[in-house]
């Protein structure tokens, strides 16, 4: 299916939820919606799937008008962050359920049951309930409810959020794999930056109800279009100190001095922002072309086999990568080393100016 959206938006009330959008959604493409908690993606969805009206704009399917029309009369299936099984039915009548409204005789039902359930690894599990099944489990089961009936589009509205995170791993890897066929035009909501790139295909970046930047995942990751869509699609959220350009150097406002690559040094002298994600802001100096940045230790954070050391750095708090698990004192004194081939440089009204070329490992200016 190809889904069209024509400056779509959604009020309620004197609260806008939604500003006006346009997008258009290959068929067989999967597309991923990130933003933070309230960024629009459900509203977005809904409004895909045909639970709510938008007030404003037209929703198109094949280039269709369905905008009035509701989910009944739409050729879509939605899973939610929430597993939505139904209780009393068995997870063989649960993934059945939509193919006997759609009035498919009893073998076809079998088949399509059968090799739904084995894609999703819960054949063994088709005699049991829902509440007998692990989490995973049951969201397995709605997923493949929705898949079952054979939409040209599916909406998965932050689907593995209610998992653990070995579970996530698993079945993220499992539905890239599910989805490669192109058969089906896939929409995946997500806050999770990581899980964006992951799943790869396409991404549409959302903030507080407005689309920052849309288009393949590699190039918006790689190439933000502005320093508010390079924090949202960035985890922790990257680095930004103010400072100024000037002879092939960006001078941060504490003295420290990081060259521009080598060739691409015309960029317009003058202010900006200057922004490094926390991987390449590092403790450990594993290179001589590493620039040194100080700053005092205000916290330091152990996620799994890593540590992110947040530090004061005048008027901004940094975050560091540091691998391997560490304590630092807080207030102590710190070093890190900033990669100055991959520093993002942005208008000091946050639009992009230079950024590392990802194929190449150095800056490409692109104002």
């Amino acid at each position: 299916m190809t889904l069209t959206l024509e400056g779509v938006a959604k009020r309620v009330g004197a609260e806008q939820h939604l500003h006006p959008l346009s997008l258009e959604l290959q068929p067989g493409s999967f597309n991923v919606l990130l933003g933070r908690t309230l960024a629009g993606k459900t509203t977005l969805m809904r409004l895909m799937a045909g639970l709510d009206a938008p007030t404003a704009g037209r929703v198109l399917e094949n280039g269709k008008d369905v905008t009035g029309k509701s989910v009944r009369h739409r050729d879509v299936a939605m899973v939610y962050q929430q597993f939505i099984n139904y209780p009393a039915m068995t997870v063989y009548d649960n993934i059945a359920s939509p193919l006997r409204r759609q009035g498919k005789d009893k073998a076809e039902i079998d088949a399509k049951v059968r090799r739904t359930a084995a894609m999703l690894r819960i054949e063994p599990y088709l005699d049991r309930l829902p509440a007998e099944l692990s989490g995973g489990q049951q969201q397995r089961c709605a997923i493949a409810r929705a898949l079952v009936k054979g939409a040209g589009l599916l909406l998965l509205d932050e689907p593995l959020v209610n998992l653990d995170y070995k579970l996530r791993e698993e079945l993220r890897a499992e539905l890239r794999d599910i989805f490669a066929d192109g058969k089906t035009t896939v929409v995946y909501a997500t806050t999770e930056p990581q899980e964006a790139l992951i799943l790869g295909g396409n991404v549409t970046v959302l903030h507080e109800g407005r689309m920052l930047q849309t288009g393949a995942t590699g190039d918006v990751f790689h190439t933000p279009a502005s320093l508010e869509c390079a924090q949202v699609f960035s985890d922790p959220p990257m680095n930004v100190v103010d400072a100024i350009l000037t002879n092939d150097r960006v001078a941060l406002s504490d003295g420290t001095s990081l060259p521009l690559s080598a060739h691409d040094r015309n960029l317009p002298a003058g202010p900006c922002k200057v922004g490094i994600r926390a991987n390449h802001l590092t403790v450990l100096r594993r290179s001589e072309r590493l620039v040194p940045v100080k700053g005092k230790v205000a916290l330091s954070e152990i996620s799994g086999s890593e540590t992110f050391v947040h530090l004061r750095h005048g008027d901004t708090t940094l975050v560091a990568r540091e691998e391997g698990v560490h304590s630092h004192p807080i207030g102590s004194d710190i070093q890190v080393y900033a990669d100055p081939d991959r520093i993002f440089v942005f208008s000091t009204a946050g639009q992009l100016v230079a950024a590392p070329n990802w194929r190449r490992g150095a800056l490409r200016n692109i104002a």
